[in-house]
């Protein structure tokens, strides 16, 4: 297994130079992650599950040491992590399913000529 904190501080180290590189990616990044912030429908523990979430899907381990460290830090419980990860797989097997019902859509098309 990584060692999560130091792969955290070693990537953050990494966007910082790309941030030097290139401010306005950078920039333009910070303003997209802050979006939920201005709003605040959602508080700020609800936003990091939804992310853990989203990182397995995407399979971003950047996404998932930096949404951990920041789900834990707004009071995430092991308990509510688990549960949006079970949000995460049911959602990727779903997604097999539909393009499953694709697969099975496209031999019917090529099966009809």
């Amino acid at each position: 297994m990584l060692d999560w904190p130091q792969y955290r501080k070693e990537l953050l180290g990494r966007i910082g130079e790309i941030g030097k590189l290139s401010p306005d990616t950078l920039a333009g990044y910070q303003t997209l992650s802050k979006a939920g912030q201005k709003t605040n429908h959602l508080d700020a523990k609800t936003r990091e599950l939804i992310a853990l979430a989203v990182a397995v899907t995407a399979r971003c381990d950047g996404c998932i040491t930096v949404h951990t460290a920041e789900a834990l830090k707004h009071g995430a419980t092991q308990e509510e992590i688990t549960e949006s990860l079970g949000v995460a797989v049911a959602l990727n097997a779903g997604a097999a399913m539909v393009y499953s019902a694709r697969v099975l859509d496209a031999a019917a098309a090529y099966s009809a000529k």
